[in-house]
């Protein structure tokens, strides 16, 4: 990749707002030749009851089914499309919006899905998404899916 070609981060987990992010990222980095880094964010599950701390190949086991739901992810989404457009895929542990921030500090554009209406009419943006838009170093652009779209929700870990 050099200087001209734009270093886009994308948010993926699996949910129909990021895989519409993505495939807007796609589009819009074809012409240009840019890189997307498809960024899925993991946390261990938290306990409410005290108990002991799991391994450390509890996390190991957490982070290679991260890595391989975001390789079906992207594979999904990328296949229709027959595009030369390379994405790289990054698994980072911790919160979504903390991690795509981080992602985008170099980047020309983070893109993300938007979880749509929820509970309120009023709020268009889920809590990473308003984070990303808040506070991210560089353009950022929320993506819907298509309201054809099945929910299929984020992809568990």
């Amino acid at each position: 990749m050099t200087e001209d070609q734009p270093r886009i981060v994308v948010g993926v987990d699996g949910s129909p707002g990021s895989r519409a992010a993505l495939r807007w990222a796609l589009r819009y980095a074809e012409p240009s030749g840019g890189e997307i880094i498809g960024v899925l964010a993991w946390a261990p599950p938290s306990f409410t009851e005290p108990a002991p701390m799991p391994p450390l190949l509890f996390d190991d086991e957490l982070r290679n089914r991260a890595e391989k739901a975001l390789r079906e992810i992207v594979d999904e989404v990328t296949a229709p499309l027959a595009t030369s457009v390379r994405v790289r895929g990054e698994v980072v542990r911790g919160h979504a919006a903390r991690a795509l921030l981080d992602q985008a500090e170099d980047a020309e554009l983070l893109v993300v899905g938007s979880r749509g209406h929820g509970g309120f009419v009023g709020a268009l943006l889920g809590s990473v998404s308003r984070h990303c838009v808040t506070h991210a170093p560089c353009t950022v652009v929320v993506g819907r899916p298509p309201s054809d779209e099945p929910d299929r929700g984020p992809t568990p870990t």
